[in-house]
């Protein structure tokens, strides 16, 4: 057997309900070994046997089921999210100028033709923003499933078709026309369908994002040493580029000549570069900071740890499952039931009650079965969850908590375990002179006077971090002469005619300076600082030490995880000294050091395996695929655009406690969904009795269609307000 997989894009879906339809239809193709299809993101990917079957069959059957499936083409989603904005405006205008239209007053030689302009604005609705709805349920029958588009289309026809023959008093049929019950139902769902839009754009931007990093352009490095400008898609393995300082290394591969400081930091998380000479190896993407470099191109194209982390963040954002699963698994079942129904309720009428009908038991029978059609037509089932989505992001929004997927604040609300990044997430991503180890007579201004002095000339970030300190402290200094910088060492020059060294104890001991045990710096390495010693005139002056600090509330907010019984674990790609020492600061007991990209990844999905609800809170492009991996992403605000992309949620203002009130926000939210749902599914076991004329033989009471509508347009108006006092709960306003 020979298995390949296909990754392609869909176009043509329009719920969630039509990506189960993929996959199911697909699964039952010879050789199909497996399907997964997201709404969300567009996007499917197959495996199957080549020696059965091949990608332009699947394409084909894709498009024989009613979509259209092309390999590794990504759609402009931005523009269809503009084309869902354009018709939910649209029937929103509609419904308004109806609803003018039928109560603001007029003569009456307008008002007698007012029935047939209604009839005209329907008309035009229908065709326009409704056609989705009937393309939909075509295609849902046409499949042998029922989606919430089908009792959608059904409640919007019956509707229109009763007025319709009312006004024209067809069959008989005379009374109220309500055509203003099919725009504003088009209407009501059109925001869902815009939401659901909204969230399928996201997908494409993040990968997008990551694909930016990428260089274009590489120097090549011919057999004759002359560099040659080409596209680094053109590099080879084996072929050798030339980076200078500054640039992004193209390709993954090996230094085979020169020696400079690399910063990484978008695959380790590390936030200090690393010394890269001849033998070692580089990832492409990543930033030479000084000196030329040599590398031999080792993987590239598909190969890289970049396109790698692209297809994790990929293949994370597939097993995404869209909070409106639930609403269209329901309308298999609640659609037939309700059609079944509405046949029943004709059937009984017309054959077998019609003694209480009167003169025209057909009218009546029908009357009742459109009654129970609309009655039915699930508005407020599918404006449940939404309509509380969107309320619960205005409110985070409102508190700077960007909500991006509408699946977010459910997710958050069920969360037991947060993972978070520690550089520039747990600390402040930058350094500072936490610890000045002075020896002898020098005082601490001395010491770190002579420090910024030699280090006012590096771009260095412990270096910088130095000169800041003193600048702080309002220090002066007077320049150095013959500066240099030893890569992977530190700094070497003179100050007021005498050598000054400053770096770590491998540079002094190189220049034959002996350095003082000292018990505060045993006890400054082993909480994981990076220390900088300093020597002047072959001198050992002291140490300082540097540290990334933790944020100022970040053990608040990790009691405050504790205490609302989720468990918080913390990872980075820093040595074990120093994840130790942040997570104690933090007091986080469980860490993980030393973890690269995919490994991040891994743990999230060896917690999801072990039945958790992870949320990873990161900031860096290097948390990506485990921000895409947890069930809920969270990112940092200051953190990189590709961060703010693929998580779920943006801490706009960089503030830790934002997770928490994140959460809170999120349980609040999940509340009003819960609510709505169970109104909403009160409403249809209350209403469509009612409607049928189950009361009508005891107590005179029926629903006529007209009332049946108004009455399904008040179920979708309470689950709006319901949604609404979201903002109002005082409970979450003190909480945020």
């Amino acid at each position: 057997m020979a298995e390949q997989t296909i990754k392609f894009t869909i176009s043509g879906m329009h719920c969630v309900n039509c990506a189960m339809t993929i996959e199911r239809r697909l699964k039952d193709l010879k050789g199909i070994k497996s399907v997964r299809v997201n709404f969300s993101s567009a996007t499917g990917i197959v495996t199957y046997d080549s020696n059965v079957t091949n990608k332009s069959s699947i394409t084909k059957y894709v498009k024989d089921i009613g979509y259209v499936a092309k390999e590794q083409v990504r759609l402009d989603q931005a523009s269809k999210t503009h084309i869902q904005m354009g018709w939910l405006v649209f029937s929103i205008l509609a419904s308004i100028v109806m609803m003018a239209l039928m109560y603001v007053p007029m003569p009456e030689k307008i008002h007698a033709s007012m029935p047939s302009v209604l009839m005209i604005i329907a008309t035009v609705t229908l065709l326009g923003p409704g056609m989705d709805f009937f393309i939909s349920a075509y295609k849902s029958i046409k499949n042998f499933s029922a989606n919430m588009d089908v009792l959608v289309s059904m409640g919007i026809l019956a509707s229109y078709l009763y007025s319709t023959l009312a006004i024209f008093g067809i069959f008989g049929m005379s009374g109220h026309a309500f055509f203003e019950t099919a725009v504003m139902l088009i209407a009501f769902i059109r925001i869902g369908k815009y939401l659901e839009e909204r969230v399928k754009g996201r997908a494409s931007h993040a990968l997008q994002k990551l694909m930016k990093l990428q260089s274009d352009k590489a120097r090549l490095l011919s057999p004759e040493g002359k560099e040659l400008e080409v596209n680094a898609s053109s590099i080879h393995v084996g072929d050798k580029v030339v980076v200078r300082a500054g640039e992004a290394i193209p390709v993954d591969g090996e230094v085979v000549e020169g020696i400079s400081s690399v910063d990484e930091s978008m695959v380790t998380g590390e936030s200090m570069p690393v010394v890269k000479q001849k033998g070692d190896s580089v990832v492409g993407a990543t930033i030479n900071k000084t000196g030329v470099l040599v590398v031999k191109a080792a993987r590239v194209g598909e190969e890289t740890v970049l396109s790698q982390i692209i297809n994790m963040v990929e293949e994370a954002q597939m097993d995404k499952a869209p909070i409106q699963r639930f609403a269209d698994t329901v309308s298999n079942i609640f659609v037939p039931v309700v059609i079944g129904l509405s046949i029943l309720t004709f059937v009984c009428w017309y054959f077998v009650f019609y003694n209480f009908a009167g003169q025209q038991p057909f009218l009546w029978a029908l009357k009742m079965a459109i009654a129970v059609l609309v009655i039915a037509c699930p508005c407020a089932m599918g404006l449940a969850t939404p309509t509380a989505i969107l309320v619960g992001s205005g409110v985070g929004l409102d508190h700077s908590i960007l909500i991006k997927r509408a699946s977010a604040l459910e997710g958050i609300a069920r969360l037991d375990t947060i993972v978070f990044d520690k550089t520039g997430t747990m600390t402040e991503g930058h350094f500072v002179v936490s610890d000045i180890v002075p020896l002898g007579a020098v005082t601490e201004s001395e010491l770190i006077k002579l420090a910024a002095a030699g280090c006012a000339f590096s771009n260095h970030p412990l270096a910088q971090s130095v000169v800041e300190e003193a600048k702080a402290r309002k220090l002066r200094w007077d320049a150095v002469q013959d500066f240099r910088e030893e890569t992977g060492s530190g700094i070497v020059c003179h100050y007021h005619g005498k050598d000054l060294f400053i770096g770590n104890e491998g540079l002094l001991s190189a220049h034959g300076i002996k350095i003082e045990a000292h018990d505060k710096t045993n006890e400054l390495y082993a909480l994981g600082k990076s220390l900088m010693y300093i020597a002047h005139d072959h001198a050992y002056m002291g140490v300082l030490g540097l540290t990334d600090r933790i944020k100022r509330n970040a053990r608040d907010v990790v009691s405050r995880l504790k205490q609302m019984n989720i468990r918080v674990v913390m990872i980075t790609g820093d040595s074990e000294q120093v994840a130790k020492s942040a997570a104690s600061e933090a007091g986080i007991e469980e860490y993980r050091a030393r973890v690269l990209p995919a490994e991040k990844r891994e743990i999230i999905k060896d917690f999801q395996r072990h039945s958790k609800r992870v949320g990873m809170v990161g900031d860096g492009i290097n948390d990506a695929p485990a921000l895409a991996q947890a069930d809920v992403g969270i990112a940092i605000g200051a953190g990189t655009d590709v961060a703010k992309e693929t998580g779920d949620i943006v801490l706009v203002k960089n503030d830790m406690m934002d997770v928490v009130k994140s959460i809170q926000l999120g349980r609040q939210t999940l509340s009003k969904v819960r609510q709505n749902l169970f109104w909403a599914f009160f409403y249809n076991v209350v209403g469509i009795p009612i409607a049928a004329g189950v009361l009508y033989p005891f107590f005179g009471i029926s629903l006529k269609p007209e009332y049946a509508g108004l009455a399904m347009a008040f179920s979708s108006v309470s689950v709006v307000t319901n949604s609404l006092l979201l903002i109002r709960a005082s409970s979450l306003q003190k909480s945020l």
